[in-house]
């Protein structure tokens, strides 16, 4: 029997994905059309003798969370469960909490997924891998290969060529220690929870002998990779599975879009049925393209590629939308042009206007580099990015944004460049 959890995090965790957590917790944001965090579901739900999911984080339960769980539950068929945290208790503090609740009908392996990463999760060749490699009792990271720059800002990992074993773990060096980076992904055994318990027992003891500190110093406070990860390197007990398959950081808005266009791209083997098609009387559609079935788009309308279109969207004759996600009840007027754009629920683009952003993308002729993880401010100026426009957001005929993020429910009156609109 197996079973995976998923680590969502909580409200101060979305800060770089702002405006757009104010509306909706950030796993349930929609990326190719569905929520984030369905992807990670339907993933978990295909291995064979998975008995539950359990998602750890510290949200406050919702309505939407609720009926997420609900009709995900419905729709895979599977136990889902949501496991509150009463505080931020770290990547191994929450699996550490609830060990029972993990542990509970005795597991005999389960899986660890960071909700802010966007994958082909190859479980199922982890969980072949674990039983060629090492003991029955080791512990498997999923790997892929970064450049050598920018494996600085994730855990870097020494492995053993011949066996994959760990040699060496570092979370984000500052000088280059490897190009194989850590994909926050994991398959543990409840083994696992004994070395976390170490770690916590530590951090009792040494609370003990300090003054009593702020909030956040708790002897549950357990960071798997920087506490757990670099003292069982070398130990012969974790090993490392390299995937050559896609995978990205999904922490910024312009990284969403980057998500969705990988993800529209796996569908064409896993759901072509969510992938839209030129029909006679329908949108010119250009590369792949998510279009809900309640949408209602114009036939001289041109979509594509990259492009994901949410419920009750509106899109006017002679619009063109291009490597963007349009969310639910937006209203797109004649010949309005979006480009590089998050367009938030309910906003109203007028006609002839234009809302373009500067993409994020990895450099196309490295294969091995990575989403940057942009930072909203360079030098003093706005980092050029996608433009995101909050909820209920009208942007009035003719007028150009350009590189700007418009918090939700502003009527704007004229053209901006490289804002933040407040």
């Amino acid at each position: 029997m197996l079973k995976a959890v998923i680590l969502i995090g909580g409200p101060q965790k979305g800060t770089r994905f702002r405006p757009l957590s104010f509306e909706v917790p950030k796993p349930l944001f929609p990326v190719a059309g569905v929520p984030m965090l369905q992807h990670h579901i339907e993933a978990c739900a295909k291995v064979p003798n998975m008995k539950e999911i359990l998602l750890i984080g510290f949200y406050q339960p919702n309505e939407e969370l609720t009926r997420f769980l609900f009709n995900a539950q419905q729709e895979f068929k599977i136990s889902i469960r949501y496991l509150q945290e009463y505080a931020a208790l770290g990547t191994g503090g929450g699996i550490y909490h609830f060990r029972d609740q993990i542990v509970s009908g005795s597991p005999e392996a389960f899986f660890v997924l960071n909700a802010d990463v966007c994958s082909a999760f190859p479980l199922a060749e982890m969980l072949s891998f674990q039983k060629e490699h090492g003991e029955p009792n080791s512990f498997v990271i999923l790997g892929t290969t970064a450049n050598r720059k920018q494996s600085m800002n994730y855990g870097c990992i020494v492995e053993n060529e011949e066996t994959n074993e760990v040699l060496h773990y570092v979370e984000k060096p500052s000088t280059f220690v490897s190009d194989i980076i850590n994909c926050g992904i994991y398959l543990f055994n409840p083994e696992i929870f004994q070395h976390i318990g170490s770690v916590f027992q530590k951090n009792q003891q040494d609370m003990l002998l300090e003054e009593p500190t702020n909030g956040w110093h708790r002897a549950e406070a357990i960071r798997l990779e920087q506490d757990i990860f670099t003292a069982l390197a070398g130990q012969g007990k974790l090993y490392v599975y390299k995937t050559l398959r896609f995978w990205s950081q999904i922490k910024s808005a312009g990284s969403a879009i980057y998500a969705s266009r990988l993800y529209l791209d796996q569908y064409h083997t896993t759901h072509p049925e969510r992938l839209a098609t030129n029909k006679e009387g329908g949108p010119k559609i250009s590369g792949n393209v998510y279009i809900h079935p309640t949408a209602n788009i114009d036939p001289t309308a041109m979509l594509g590629p990259n492009v994901s279109i949410g419920t009750g969207v509106t899109i006017g004759a002679g619009v063109r939308v291009r490597e963007s996600i349009i969310l639910h009840g937006a209203n797109l007027q004649d010949h309005c042009c979006v480009l590089n754009s998050i367009v938030g629920w309910d906003s109203t683009i007028g006609k002839w206007a234009r809302v373009e952003g500067t993409p994020s993308d990895p450099n196309p002729n490295d294969p091995f580099a990575k989403i940057d993880s942009e930072t909203l401010f360079r030098e003093g100026k706005l980092t050029p990015s996608i433009t995101i426009l909050g909820c209920n957001v009208t942007i009035p005929s003719e007028v150009i944004i350009l590189n700007s993020i418009v918090l939700p429910h502003k009527d704007l009156n004229r053209s901006f460049k490289n804002q933040i609109i407040l």
